[in-house]
């Protein structure tokens, strides 16, 4: 199975993604669905087309705090649990939108779903406001809007969320985190001495028993 590598220099850190949303939230202008659609990728680990599918009844938001997104993908559905910060954005959200039981999630402009031209542009605007244009990081303008779940599913693999987990909460296995994220699976260089690994692994002294 080949999977393309993503250094960990390609991603987007925590506070630039912050950024991000905060300067997309102030120039979404009549795109009122762009702003929680990214941030919905940025904080779920969606891909946009799962995103663009999502309708309210998609979404359960338990009167605690908390709750939990239904997303699918080539006819299969997965649960993401909503953190209760998130909950209250998106409960916030579909009362001000006016959204019902079965409409979409993030309807486009026309009423359908989201199209690319819905979002594109403020994004592409968004990382030449924000993103660094110095000698070492030019090359990331331009990146695609997926770079907001690549970003997340790192973040909670450094934060000691199990790739088991992760893997179920983006639809994907553990083998194929560590494939496409190799940097969050490498052991440390001190972890990594011999002589430690061959302590560790040696069989008890059999003379002495």
């Amino acid at each position: 199975m080949y999977v393309e590598v993503m250094e960990e220099e390609w991603l987007l850190s925590a506070e630039q993604v912050r950024s991000l949303l905060s300067w997309i939230r102030g120039h979404a202008g009549a795109d009122r669905s762009v702003y929680p659609f990214m941030r919905t990728l940025a904080e779920q680990a969606l891909l946009p087309r799962e995103a663009r599918a999502l309708r309210v009844s998609d979404v359960v938001l338990l009167e605690g705090g908390g709750g939990k997104l239904t997303a699918r993908r080539n006819g299969k559905a997965r649960v993401i649990p909503l953190q209760p910060q998130f909950a209250e954005f998106l409960r916030e959200w579909i009362n001000s939108a006016g959204l019902q039981e079965g409409d979409l999630l993030f309807p486009g402009t026309r009423g359908g779903l989201l199209s690319a031209s819905d979002y594109k542009q403020i994004w592409e605007q968004a990382q030449e406001a924000v993103l660094p244009r110095d000698e070492r990081y030019w090359w990331r303008l331009g990146e695609p809007i997926s770079i907001l779940r690549e970003s997340c599913l790192v973040e909670w693999l450094s934060k000691g969320i199990s790739s088991a987990t992760v893997a179920e909460w983006a639809g994907v296995t553990p083998s194929w985190l560590a494939l496409r994220y190799p940097h969050c699976f490498r052991t440390e260089k001190g972890e990594n001495d011999r002589g430690r690994w061959a302590e560790v692994m040696a069989l008890p002294d059999l003379s002495r028993s």
